[in-house]
C-alpha cells in the first residue's frame, strides 16, 4: 500500500505533496473544497491513507459521500475519482468521462458502467434521453449518477445481480406488438376467457397496422388517434374497447419501465373527439337473404364465406362463430353448445343446428383439423381466430351496404312477420338474448328448446328455399 500525504497551511493550498513510493499524486477533492476546516495559525495536517490503482496513477478509493463537484468533474485528470458509496468518475486518456459503480455481489467485486457524463450539466439539468427512464439513459448528470448508483446498490443489498438488471434495463424497449403480447401473458390469467381471447384479436385488427412495429416508448397521442380514427365513428363500441386495450398496454409498459409515461388518454380524446353512440347495424331485408345465401353457397369456398353462411343459418354473432370449436358441436343432438365464457351475457347457450348449419359445418371440416376437438372450426392460417374483417370483406366484395351482424335483425324481422305464432321469448332466446327464468318457466324447458329448434329449422328452409337438405354422414365427433 502506498501512502498519499497532503499538508495544508492556514486556509491555503498544499505546502507539499508527496507519496511514499511514487511521485504520482492527485489532490483529494474532499480536502480541496473543505479548506474552511483549516483554521487557526497552526497548520492542519491531513493524512489520508488509500490504495492507489496500479492501472491509473492518481486513483483513489474513498468512501466520502458526495465528494465530487461539477467543477471538479470538468477539470479532473485521467484516472478514477471517487464520489463515495462506490460511485466513481472514470476519466480515460482520451478525456472521455464515464460513471462506474463498484459493488459487491456474492462476495465478488463488480464494476458496472452507468453511462457517460453529461458535459455541461454535471450537477443537474436535463440529460440526453431525459424522457426515458433513468436506467435507459446513455448520459447522466452527477445527480442522476448518484440516484442510479443508489438504486443499483439497493438491488445488490436485496441479493440480486445489479449488472444483470442493468443489462435488462438498457435493452431497447419492445415494439407495441411485443408489449401487447407481454401484457396479455401477464394479465390474462385474471380475465375471463372471452376477454382474454378478444384482447389480442382486437389489437391485431385495429391497432397493429398503425402501432404494431413502433417502439412502445415512442408512441404518442397522435399515433393512438390515427389507429382509432378508422373506427371511431363507424364502430364506436369497438373503438372504445380498442382505446382501453391500447391504454392497458401503455400503462403496463410504464410499469415495466419501457416508457416514461402512461397512456395519453386525455390527449387522445381531444384529438379524435367524442365517441359516437352505438347504432343499429345495417341489416339486409329478410326478403333478400335467400338470394344472397344462394350466391354464397355457389361461390368459391373459403373460410370467410362458410363462416358467414353459419352466421346467417344460425342467427349467431360473428364472434360466437369465430370462436367456435369442434368440441362445442354435438352431432347426435344437432346442437352447438356455447360455454358461458364465450357468451356476451356470460351464460351458457345452446344453438339448435338446422340442416343448413350442419351442411356448412360438414364443408368447414374439409378446411379444418376436425379430428382435434380443441381446434377452432374457422381458424386462420396460424391456427388462431379468424378475423372479423375477413367476414366483413365477403360482404364488401358482394357490393352490399350491409354488415354480418345485421343478419340477426333480418332473422328477427322474419320471425315477427312470417312466424307470428311463435312467442317473442322464443325468438329472443334463439338470438341468445337474455330471457328471464320466469318466462322460461312458463313453458316446459324441453318444449322451449324444441320451439327454438323448429323456428331455426323454418329459417333454414326459408334462406335455402328447400324443404330438406340431406346431410351426408359426418365422421367428426367431439366429446361434450
Amino acid at each position: 500500500m502506498r501512502v498519499a500525504i497532503a499538508r495544508f497551511a492556514e486556509c491555503g493550498g498544499p505546502s507539499q505533496n508527496r507519496t511514499a513510493s511514487s511521485p504520482a499524486f492527485a489532490l483529494l477533492p474532499e480536502i480541496a473544497r473543505n479548506r474552511e476546516f483549516c483554521c487557526g495559525k497552526r497548520p492542519l495536517l491531513f493524512v489520508d491513507v488509500r490504495r492507489l490503482s496500479r492501472d491509473n496513477e492518481g486513483t483513489f478509493e474513498g468512501t466520502t459521500v458526495g465528494a465530487l463537484t461539477a467543477k471538479f468533474i470538468e477539470r479532473a485528470g485521467r484516472g478514477r475519482h471517487a464520489d463515495g458509496s462506490g460511485l466513481y468518475l472514470l476519466v480515460k486518456p482520451s478525456g472521455a468521462r464515464t460513471w462506474v459503480l463498484r459493488v459487491q455481489v456474492d462476495g465478488r467485486r463488480r464494476d458496472i458502467g452507468l453511462g457517460s457524463v453529461k458535459r455541461g450539466s454535471s450537477a443537474g439539468g436535463s440529460a440526453i434521453g431525459d424522457d426515458l427512464p433513468l436506467e435507459q439513459r446513455s448520459q447522466l448528470t452527477l445527480a442522476e449518477a448518484r440516484e442510479l448508483s443508489a438504486r443499483l446498490r439497493n438491488v445488490a443489498k436485496a441479493g440480486r445481480d445489479p449488472a444483470a438488471e442493468r443489462r435488462r434495463d438498457r435493452s431497447p424497449p419492445p415494439s407495441f406488438k411485443e408489449a401487447a403480447i407481454a401484457t396479455h401473458s401477464a394479465l390474462a390469467p385474471s380475465w375471463s376467457q372471452k376477454t382474454a381471447d378478444a384482447f389480442l384479436v382486437s389489437l391485431q385488427e385495429h391497432a397493429y397496422p398503425f402501432l404494431g412495429s413502433k417502439r412502445v416508448d415512442e408512441i404518442e397521442a397522435d399515433d393512438v388517434a390515427a389507429a382509432l380514427k378508422a373506427i371511431w365513428t363507424s364502430k364506436p363500441g369497438m373503438a372504445r374497447k380498442v382505446r382501453q386495450r391500447i391504454g392497458k398496454v401503455l400503462d403496463f409498459s410504464k410499469a415495466k419501465r419501457w416508457r416514461a409515461s402512461e397512456a395519453p388518454r386525455q390527449s387522445v380524446t381531444t384529438l379524435v373527439g367524442k365517441a359516437g353512440a352505438g347504432r343499429n347495424f345495417p341489416a339486409m331485408p329478410y326478403e333478400s337473404v335467400p338470394e344472397f345465401y344462394d350466391a354464397l353457397s355457389t361461390a368459391s369456398e373459403t373460410k370467410g364465406r362458410l363462416a358467414l353462411m353459419l352466421i346467417i343459418a344460425t342467427a349467431a354473432r360473428s364472434g360466437e362463430v369465430r370462436t367456435a370449436r369442434w368440441k362445442h358441436i354435438n352431432w347426435e343432438r344437432c346442437e352447438w353448445h356455447r360455454p358461458a365464457d364465450l357468451m356476451k351475457a356470460g351464460k351458457p347457450h345452446v344453438v339448435t343446428l338446422n340442416h343448413q348449419a350442419l351442411e356448412v359445418l360438414r364443408r368447414a371440416a374439409a378446411h379444418s383439423n376436425s379430428n382435434d376437438s380443441e381446434a377452432l372450426i374457422f381458424a386462420n392460417r396460424e391456427g388462431g381466430r379468424l378475423s372479423d374483417m375477413t367476414i366483413s370483406k365477403v360482404m364488401r366484395d358482394a357490393k352490399t351496404p350491409y354488415v354480418p351482424h345485421g343478419f340477426r335483425s333480418s332473422f328477427r324481422d322474419w320471425a315477427a312477420e312470417k312466424m307470428p305464432h311463435v312467442p317473442d321469448p322464443v325468438a329472443e332466446a334463439a338470438l341468445a338474448h337474455v330471457v328471464s327464468d320466469a318466462v322460461v318457466r312458463a313453458y316446459k324447458r324441453t318444449d322451449f328448446l324444441e320451439m327454438r329448434r323448429q323456428l331455426l329449422g323454418e329459417w333454414g328452409q326459408y334462406i335455402s328455399d328447400e324443404s330438406l337438405i340431406v346431410v351426408p354422414h359426418v365422421t367428426v365427433r367431439a366429446e361434450m
